[in-house]
Parts: C-alpha cells; sequence; structure tokens
C-alpha cells in the first residue's frame, strides 16, 4: 500500500450526517490527547493528515481519511473534563451511533497511553468492544516516554487492569522511534487484502 497516497475525505459533526459505507472501515478510539492524530500522521508518513492539537478534545468530529479500498476512521477522544454536558452527550452519540450501526468495521484500534493506568472510560471502551463482538487491537501509545524498567512495570500493571489482557492482540507505539508502525501497517494490509480477496 502506498501509505502516502491516504487523504482526507470528509469530516461529519452528527452520526446521521455519514453517508451509507462505500469501503471496508477501520476506526481510531481513545480518550482525548492520547495520541490518536499522530498515530494517523505517522501510519500514513504524513505531518498534518490529520490535525494534531495540544488542547485534549479538539478532536470533536468523525474524520474520515481514504486509502485504497479502506476509510480509516478518527473517532472523537472521549472522556475530557472541560467540556460541556451537551457537547459530551455529542461525542458520545457520534462514537456510539458509528459502532452500534451497520458499516463494514473491520478493525478497531484503541488507544491507551501506555505510561498510565487506563481510565474508566478506556476500561468501558474495552468491554464495550468485547460484548458487541467488534474486532479490535489495543495501541499502547507514548511507549518511548518511559525507560525500560518503567515499562516493564506498566505492562505487568496492564495484565490486571485491562480485561482479558492475555487473549488481545498489544502493539507499543512510539511516533518518535516508530516503534509499533510496522506491525500496525502489516495489520491494515492483512485487513485490506482479505476484503480484495473477498470482492471476487
Amino acid at each position: 500500500m502506498n501509505y502516502n497516497k491516504a487523504e482526507f475525505t470528509a469530516s461529519y459533526g452528527k452520526f446521521s450526517q455519514i453517508p451509507p459505507p462505500e469501503r471496508i472501515e477501520i476506526a481510531f478510539a481513545g480518550r482525548s490527547n492520547v495520541g490518536k492524530s499522530t498515530l494517523i500522521n505517522k501510519l500514513f508518513n504524513r505531518k498534518n493528515l490529520a490535525r494534531v492539537s495540544s488542547v485534549p478534545g479538539k478532536t470533536a468530529t468523525i474524520n474520515f481519511y481514504g486509502l485504497e479500498n479502506i476509510y480509516f476512521v478518527d473517532l472523537p477522544g472521549y472522556g475530557y473534563a472541560k467540556v460541556a454536558k451537551s457537547e459530551k452527550q455529542r461525542w458520545s452519540e457520534l462514537i456510539e451511533g458509528y459502532l452500534n450501526s451497520d458499516r463494514d468495521l473491520r478493525l478497531v484500534f484503541m488507544l491507551v497511553d501506555m505510561r498510565h493506568a487506563p481510565t474508566a472510560d478506556d476500561i468501558h471502551m474495552i468491554n464495550y468492544l468485547i460484548d458487541e463482538e467488534l474486532p479490535f487491537v489495543i495501541v499502547l501509545t507514548k511507549a518511548d516516554k518511559l525507560k525500560k524498567t518503567e515499562r516493564e512495570k506498566r505492562m505487568a500493571a496492564f495484565e490486571n487492569e485491562i480485561p482479558y489482557f492475555d487473549e488481545i492482540h498489544i502493539i507499543p507505539f512510539s511516533s518518535q522511534t516508530f516503534e509499533g508502525v510496522e506491525e500496525l501497517r502489516a495489520i491494515i494490509e492483512e485487513i485490506a487484502e482479505d476484503s480484495q480477496e473477498n470482492m471476487y
């Protein structure tokens, strides 16, 4: 896949605005400021494909990026406290509306900050994905921010903090060292190939 050819397609502030699915989709979920935009930019080798904001809670829309036969869907970050209740409600309707709908969603990349225990919202999202039987991979962001021993401690702690930890595919990721980028791309390419084969 030529990742440089990914393009921003559209963004939607309400679930009702999203057109019916035309391609298979891969979604990115995670709390505000966990690094979804940064991850998308790294995957596609671009600086500003997804706008990175230093202000948490900035992605308040569902953003679609297209590449070949896939749409990559950046869901709004959840769990940011300094937002009006009505706005939070809109985000949660957007996220749940999307995840509950009958789209051709092949995978969710669920992002969790590697430096901290998952938040209650993270656990809620992981349990939701499990309950709905949506396939997902957990991406542990900001891996370069931990020293080796801190990292080992966090990985050991995650075993108790993340439900069904042993059964989940987990990928540490760093935008600085590119750790995890190739593994994530390999998963994307496998999904793209599967869907191509199923078309014929």
